[in-house]
């Protein structure tokens, strides 16, 4: 596994992450995802909710807001028990705290959430009552949260704001250890889906005194980062703590009616979570490889921020430019609602551009040589062998969406 100053530095240089507000100094737990960083998070986002959401009859998606008011945070054990230790008989709340409203007394406290769950936990019913689902079912969002860690470190891994992936899943009390033990092989099903390592995972299962103070049953899904064994995602059984909380705040019955007995009662809860930046760090970490003198990041073509990167042989041709850019444009176009994402390089010697495509983890690279221009034929090659095949030109939009269905089905 690569050390992480390797990776930090393949980030800043090949423009997947950026330090924040760097001009100005930078500002501690803050990254900025550059053009092929913001192209990985949203391949893995896409991925996330195909995988757990858009398969699924029994999932429903949601986007609840980031600012919530200071009662939710009461009613969810946050600003009582979510803080760490400061210093000597000290503790610090780790939430970020803001006022609704322009003027005194009309100024109300609110939170940005330190967590996506409660948004999930207070549109329950508003799901009950457009969706009508049938238990066991589950409330998903992808979304930002913050939290204002007292020391961020190790790149990644502990920022001030972050993205999660998550959903709750609501089932019989009587059930919650068959769905429990479901969703745990789920998440090791996504793992190498995403493309992690799977020698590097470990589960752990944490011990009564260790858990948040909502779960009954946590287990971590630990990581071999460069920095040691720790959390890479969650699962937890949550209960029926975060609903009866809710319930008793708020004054709103949020019990699920039996369509069948009538039987009113409150659900228990399964609830994983991803965060998207360990996600990221972790595909980047597993994928990263050195082959004698070039850079390889060997992502999951479905993933990859570049699927296909097309180069002339050489750029002072013109005859070899405007055949590798009419082919360029053509593969661009989208086909059966598909578009490959696809970009055009003639930039220096054909083998840095090679390279320069390894390192950002481009699958396929497309060369238009002097055979080319007398039978339309060109090379792939391929990122992780280096080898190369001759193709039809016109066959290559339907070559790279079989391959792409391909990874995606793997």
């Amino acid at each position: 596994m690569a050390d992480l100053e390797k990776i930090v530095s393949l980030a800043k240089r090949r423009g997947f992450v950026f330090p924040g507000s760097e001009i100005y100094g930078g500002l501690a737990g803050t990254w900025d995802l550059g053009p092929l960083g913001a192209e990985l998070a949203h391949n893995i986002k896409e991925l996330w909710w195909e995988h757990f959401v858009k398969k699924r009859e029994d999932m429903f998606g949601l986007a609840s807001g980031v600012l919530m008011p200071e009662k939710v945070w009461v009613a969810s054990g946050h600003l009582e028990g979510f803080s760490d230790p400061l210093g000597e008989g000290q503790r610090f709340n780790l939430m970020f705290k803001t006022e609704i409203g322009a003027v005194q007394p009309e100024k109300k406290a609110a939170y940005l959430r330190p967590e996506i769950a409660q948004g999930m936990f207070v549109n329950f019913k508003n799901v009950l009552d457009t969706m009508r689902p049938a238990l066991p079912f589950g409330i998903a969002q992808i979304g930002r949260a913050f939290r204002n860690e007292i020391a961020p470190r190790d790149f990644l891994f502990r920022v001030r704001e972050f993205d999660l992936m998550e959903f709750e899943y609501f089932a019989r009390e009587a059930e919650w250890e068959k769905y429990f033990e479901f969703w745990r092989t789920e998440m090791w099903a996504w793992i190498e889906n995403v493309g992690i390592d799977k020698e590097k995972v470990h589960e752990l299962e944490v011990q009564d005194g260790e858990r948040a103070h909502y779960s009954k049953r946590t287990i971590d899904f630990e990581f071999d980062w460069p920095f040691g064994k720790k959390e890479l995602y969650g699962l937890a059984y949550r209960g029926d703590y975060d609903l009866n909380r809710h319930m008793e705040y708020s004054g709103v019955d949020l019990r699920y009616a039996d369509p069948v007995s009538g039987e009113k009662f409150i659900p228990h809860v399964i609830e994983p979570t991803f965060g998207l930046g360990r996600t990221i760090l972790a595909v980047l970490l597993s994928a990263y490889r050195e082959d004698e003198d070039r850079i390889i990041l060997s992502l999951p073509p479905k993933i990859a921020p570049v699927k296909v990167a097309v180069f002339p042989l050489v750029s002072n041709k013109e005859n070899l430019v405007k055949k590798a850019r009419e082919i360029y444009e053509n593969l661009k176009l989208p086909t059966s609602n598909f578009s490959l994402p696809v970009v055009w390089d003639n930039r220096g010697n054909i083998g840095k551009r090679y390279y320069a495509q390894d390192e950002i983890g481009t699958p396929w690279c497309v060369t238009i040589d002097y055979q080319t221009l007398e039978d339309n034929t060109i090379t792939i090659r391929d990122r992780d062998t280096g080898k190369q095949e001759r193709h039809k030109v016109s066959e290559l939009g339907a070559y790279f969406i079989g391959m792409l269905f391909s990874s995606h089905n793997r």
